[in-house]
C-alpha cells in the first residue's frame, strides 16, 4: 500500500532533517521532493518558523497527471477568483438526489470495504463520521446503504467526473480512519480516481 511504503521514508527523511546543520536547504528540497513523488513540480519561495508551525510559500507548476487543458482551465478559474476575490462568496456545491444518493452508497462501499470479514457496526462509525463533519441527511444514508452490501462496479458505472470528484476525499478520509488501507479500499479509491479522468 501506498501508506507502507511513503511513511516510513518520511519518517527517515524527518529524522534527517531534524540532524541536519543546514535545516533551511535541506527542508526546502524536501517538500519540492515530497511534491515530485505526486509529478508534481513544485519550488519554495519563502519558508518560516511560526509558533509550532512552518509557513510554507510555493510556485508548483502543472503536474504530469494533469491534462494541459485542464490546467490551462484551473488558471483561468483562479484568475477569475482573484478579480472576484470582493464579491459575493461562491455557492456551496448542490448534489442532485440521485447524486446524493450514489455518494451515501459509494461511502458505504468504503466503510464495508474497510472491515471485509465484518459486520459493520454502525454505533462505532457513527461517532467517526460525525467527526468528519457528515450531516444529518447524509449520515442516515449512509446508514440505509450499511444495510445491503454494495457492489462497487454498479456504483462506478457511469460515475460521473464532478461526483467522483467529491467522492474521493471523503473516501480516503474514511480510509485513513484506522491508518491502514485494505485491498477493498485501494480498489474504491482507484475506481474514483479513474473516474475523475473522464472529460468533462
Amino acid at each position: 500500500m501506498l501508506t507502507q511504503i511513503v511513511r516510513p521514508m518520511v519518517r527517515t527523511q524527518l529524522r534527517l532533517l531534524a540532524s541536519s546543520q543546514s535545516t533551511r536547504a535541506t527542508l526546502v528540497n524536501t517538500i519540492a521532493q515530497w511534491l515530485g513523488f505526486l509529478g508534481v513540480e513544485a519550488r519554495v519561495t519563502e519558508i518560516d518558523a511560526a509558533s509550532d508551525k512552518i509557513q510554507v510559500s510555493l510556485v508548483v507548476g502543472k503536474p504530469e497527471a494533469c491534462d494541459s487543458h485542464d490546467w490551462e482551465q484551473i488558471l483561468k478559474n483562479l484568475e477569475e477568483s482573484e478579480r472576484a476575490s470582493g464579491a459575493e462568496p461562491a455557492e456551496p456545491i448542490v448534489l442532485t438526489p440521485q447524486q446524493q444518493s450514489k455518494l451515501q452508497r459509494l461511502l458505504a462501499y468504503v466503510i464495508q470495504a474497510g472491515s471485509p470479514d465484518s459486520k459493520v457496526v454502525w454505533e462505532d462509525v457513527l461517532p467517526q463520521l460525525r467527526g468528519l463533519g457528515y450531516e444529518e441527511d447524509m449520515l442516515l444514508g449512509i446508514r440505509s446503504a450499511l444495510k445491503i452490501p454494495q457492489s462497487l462496479e454498479v456504483l462506478t458505472e457511469g460515475l460521473d467526473a464532478d461526483l467522483a470528484a467529491i467522492a474521493l476525499p471523503k473516501a480516503v478520509s474514511l480510509s485513513m480512519l484506522d491508518r491502514r488501507v485494505t485491498a477493498s479500499e485501494d480498489q474504491a479509491l482507484s475506481a474514483l480516481l479513474e473516474a475523475m479522468k473522464q472529460p468533462l
